[in-house]
């Protein structure tokens, strides 16, 4: 894990530096947009200042050394250090983030076995059609629609995720009630389309082994059809998702970026994007190199849990 970090820290430092020019030409073709001249003392002290008048083999070992000191350097976009920045946004994508894979998980599991317990019924069809629109329909697209649906027949705006009296008021139990009343909106538009994906998966796999011998087997010898469900099937149907549970940790994070962009959500996937398109390199770096590092130490669990649950596996 630590020589893949190292690798993917190179990786991801060229990556972001590839663009043409940097943050310091756009923040100069800015201010002469806006008339303002900008002389070569006010650009050489800039250039110092962010380091980038070193060379890029250089300004990497710098950032990557500073990283192993918990530095991620300073945002040259918002001019403040970067771990505030992201520490800011954390705490709320952490919590929409976890309540979207609880929705997910849970919902997704039980229709999904509904759906494979009893196939071909007009539940069956039904989740199956509504599958089918989530995984087709973007999220964005559905978050614009509801919310014109909200504001054109009910005159509710959904955007945001606190009441006007509470954006600018300090934490307190009441404005985390309110949070609560809100959140479900971005909860249920962004797991729409992995509780769908999850649906189908989990619908196919399960008929797979209920129709295998062993299960036969158990309702010939008298078992209640809840037990030989759950005590198998079941089990063997849920490894391809906790074979996937690592993609969870970068999620957790990320979030949906388009998606929080239309809902006007305070995540930190809008923050990403607005790095990468500002070309801001150390905020853009330490985003990129977290969600990384989060990606790889969630290979490990899904690794120890699929170990775990499925007895087939064993590492000698």
């Amino acid at each position: 894990m630590l020589l893949t970090l190292f690798f993917v820290s190179i990786i991801v430092f060229v990556v972001i530096q590839l663009p043409p020019g940097d943050f310091l030409t756009s923040y100069i073709a800015q201010l002469a947009t806006s008339g303002e001249s900008v002389n070569l003392e006010t650009i050489e002290a800039l250039k110092k200042q962010y380091g980038l008048d070193k060379p890029i083999w250089e300004q990497y070992l710098l950032w990557i050394w500073n990283v192993l000191h918990g530095d991620f350097g300073r945002s040259l976009l918002y001019n403040r250090p970067v771990s505030e920045l992201i520490g800011e946004r954390l705490a709320i994508t952490f919590v929409i983030s976890l309540f979207t894979l609880v929705f997910i998980w849970v919902v997704g599991f039980l229709i999904g076995t509904y759906s494979a317990t009893h196939q071909y019924s007009f539940g069956d069809y039904f989740f199956t059609f509504l599958g089918y629109i989530g995984l087709s329909v973007p999220a964005f697209m559905v978050a614009l629609i509801l919310l014109w649906v909200a504001y054109a027949y009910f005159g509710q705006n959904l955007t945001g995720l606190f009441s006007p009296e509470y954006l600018e008021a300090k934490w307190s139990f009441a404005k985390f009630v309110d949070m609560l009343k809100h959140i479900w909106v971005p909860v249920v538009i962004i797991g729409l389309a992995n509780t769908a994906g999850m649906i189908r998966t989990l619908r196919a796999n399960l008929l797979d082994e209920l129709n295998k011998p062993y299960v036969l087997t158990a309702r010939a010898k008298g078992l209640k059809e809840w037990k030989v469900v759950f005590k198998y099937p079941l089990r063997v149907a849920m490894i391809p998702f906790i074979s996937t549970v690592g993609w969870s940790l970068p999620f957790l994070v990320s979030g949906a970026e388009i998606t929080a962009i239309v809902l006007n959500l305070p995540t930190s996937g809008p923050l990403l994007l607005e790095a990468l398109r500002n070309q801001d390199m150390y905020l853009a770096g330490a985003f990129l190199l977290m969600l990384s590092f989060l990606t790889m130490l969630g290979t490990l669990i899904s690794d120890l849990l699929l170990a775990w649950v499925d007895p087939r596996v064993r590492y000698e």
